[in-house]
C-alpha cells in the first residue's frame, strides 16, 4: 500500500472528514513517529509493533560501479519489530 491508497482507504472509512483533514492526520502521525525516532526514542503501537533506531558502526564499503573502497560513516538507522498480534496474523497456526 502506498500513501495515496492509505489516504483513500481512510477517507472511505471516515466520510465525515474532508480529504484534506485525513491527509493532515496522516502527516501528523508520520511526523510524530519521525520526530520521536530522531530524538533517540521509540514508538510502540500495541498490536502492530515497535519502531526504534539502531546504531551502525563506520565501515569500509565498495562503490558497486567502480569497485573502489569507500568510507561509510557511522549512522543510526530505523528498525521495526512487529508486535505479537501482527506476527500471529501473518503466520496463522
Amino acid at each position: 500500500m502506498i500513501r495515496s491508497e492509505l489516504l483513500q482507504a481512510l477517507s472511505a472509512d471516515n466520510p465525515d472528514l474532508r480529504p484534506e483533514e485525513v491527509e493532515q492526520v496522516v502527516d501528523i502521525f508520520f511526523d510524530e513517529i519521525t520526530t520521536r525516532l530522531a530524538e533517540g526514542g521509540r514508538v510502540e503501537l500495541r498490536g502492530f509493533g515497535t519502531f526504534t533506531t539502531r546504531q551502525r558502526d563506520a565501515r569500509i564499503g565498495r562503490n558497486p560501479r567502480t569497485g573502489e573502497a569507500v568510507s561509510v560513516p557511522a549512522k543510526r538507522v530505523p528498525y521495526f519489530k512487529p508486535g505479537k498480534e501482527m506476527r500471529e496474523r501473518l503466520n496463522p497456526s
